[in-house]
């Protein structure tokens, strides 16, 4: 068997807000699954190849908190609609739009619930 990453879990204060934010930012559907505000969580129809990983030094997203944990980045077909629809959805910047050459344009931000994520719009021929 692969060592393929198989899934990710997100952490919440309020389940119910997380869930929101996450429909109304990306669309991700949500189904009952086990105990009590416990979701199983569906990005997409789209099959795609195994996730990717990075390692790095830790660094600080938002001044103050070192990250600790897994840092997610979710693949967006266009930057500007993701920004306008996470921070709609009430989610908060913590790095401002960047572009990496070769790779595509991004950002990061804060869910509902504080954990950082970021988006990025991968340039098409960006293995990824």
């Amino acid at each position: 068997m692969p060592n393929n990453l198989a899934r990710f879990s997100v952490q919440a204060d309020d389940v119910q807000r997380a869930k929101k934010f996450y429909q109304d930012a990306f669309g991700w559907n949500f189904e009952p699954w086990g105990p009590p505000n416990f979701y199983l969580i569906e990005t997409g129809q789209t099959p795609i190849r195994p996730v990717g990983g990075l390692l790095g030094a830790r660094h600080e997203r938002v001044p103050g908190v070192r990250a600790a944990g897994f840092e997610c980045t979710i693949g967006v077909e266009n930057i500007d609609e993701a920004m306008r629809k996470i921070e709609a959805a009430g989610g908060t910047q913590v790095m401002a739009k960047f572009q990496i050459p070769t790779v595509g344009s991004g950002a990061y931000y804060q869910d509902t619930e504080g954990n950082v994520f970021g988006v990025m719009q991968y340039e098409e021929q960006c293995a990824v």
